[in-house]
Formats: structure tokens, sequence, C-alpha cells
């Protein structure tokens, strides 16, 4: 299902958050971005909190990204509260019924997915049939880690968009700009950029990478 893509930008490198996020986000939150984020992994939980509550402040509309393979595991990051998305979590009902009661909007992973930073395998066909089984239960979209995809990403991604009626997140690895005019081309709701920014893969500041 196309849409016009929108950026994400994660304030993490190797799926964990920097530990100067609050800062760079300062120095950044007057960017064309909208939507901001990052994981469950790398500050204090009090930290977290505030970040998301000077996001908000700004305006903006926040994300957290759960790397996280067990139910409790997936628990412990959604409560982590102060976000509007949840993305990530291999999914459970009750990670979503967790974000219902809390009122976030809950776009889970699907295929198979191990390590940090994570690798997405499984197939196409695969992933489709579980992400519709995940949106006859009510989620709100999927987080699809393509460009970690051990097959061929662009291909995956393609299918998927075309085929999932619902807005897909492209996650991970969104590293140069041969991906972004794939990414446009596919049309993804949206897409993820973290350690790219702090790789200067878009160029030098990061404020003028995210623009």
């Amino acid at each position: 299902m196309k849409h016009t893509p929108e950026l994400i930008v994660m304030l993490t490198h190797n799926d964990v958050t920097v530990p100067d996020a609050a800062a760079v986000f300062a120095r950044c939150q007057h960017t064309h971005a909208r939507y901001w984020g990052f994981k469950e992994e790398g500050l204090p939980f009090a930290e977290m909190q505030a970040l998301f509550a000077q996001m908000k402040a700004c305006g903006k509309t926040t994300c957290l990204e759960v790397i996280a393979y067990t139910e409790p595991e997936c628990l412990h990051g959604a409560d982590a509260c102060g976000c509007d998305i949840l993305m990530g979590t291999v999914y459970s009902d009750a990670v979503h019924a967790y974000c219902r009661a809390h009122g976030l909007r809950y776009m889970p992973f699907v295929g198979q997915i191990s390590g940090r930073p994570s690798i997405l395998h499984g197939t196409p066909t695969g992933m489709i049939c579980e992400a519709e089984g995940y949106l006859a239960k009510g989620v709100d979209g999927i987080d699809l880690l393509g460009y970690r995809y051990t097959g061929d990403a662009a291909a995956l991604n393609r299918a998927f968009i075309a085929a999932v009626h619902a807005p897909i997140c492209l996650a991970g690895s969104v590293n140069s700009f041969a991906r972004l005019d794939e990414i446009k081309a596919a049309g993804a709701a949206y897409f993820t950029i973290g350690s790219a920014f702090f790789a200067h893969a878009f160029g030098g500041d990061i404020a003028d990478q995210i623009n």
C-alpha cells in the first residue's frame, strides 16, 4: 500500500540509543523532521521519559523501537511509556494489550529476527502472511527490517509494501541515497535513519543531513 515516505529520526547507533541523544535533539529540533525516536537500550528510564516529553513539547511525534525477542523483554521495553508509537518487538497479545491500554500505536516486527544490530530472515510470502494476521488483530502498521534482510532486500520491500494494506516502516540500514530512492519508489509510509546520520552517510552536520 503506497504512501509518501516520512522520515523517523532515530537517535541511535548500532541499535542502541546514543548517550547524548537529548543534546542531539536540542541541536536538531528545528529541522523538517516531524517524527523522532530511539531504542529501549542506552538511556536510563527517567532520561527516556524526559526526552520524549522534550520532543512532544516541540510538537514531534515520538517513537520507541524495541529490539527484543521474548515477551517479558518486549513488555519491559514497552513500559518505557511516553511515546506515541511503539515499534518493533516480536508480536505478542500482551504487548498489543499494553499499547491499547496506554494509547500507543503498535507496529511490530515480522519475520525471524536475531542479534543486535538485528538481522531479518524468512520469506516474503511468510512475512506478508504474518503481517496480515497481526493486522487482523488490530495493530496499526508493521515495522519491516527490510535492509537487514538476508535475501534480496529491495525485492522484499517492494513486494511487502504492495501486498500489505497498512502503514509500513522500513527500519534499519537506510544508509545511501540509492536506498532513499528505492524507499520512495516502493512507497513506504515511514523509514528510519539512525546510525547513518552519526556515520555522516548523507553529509556532515546531522541537522543538514536530516533536511
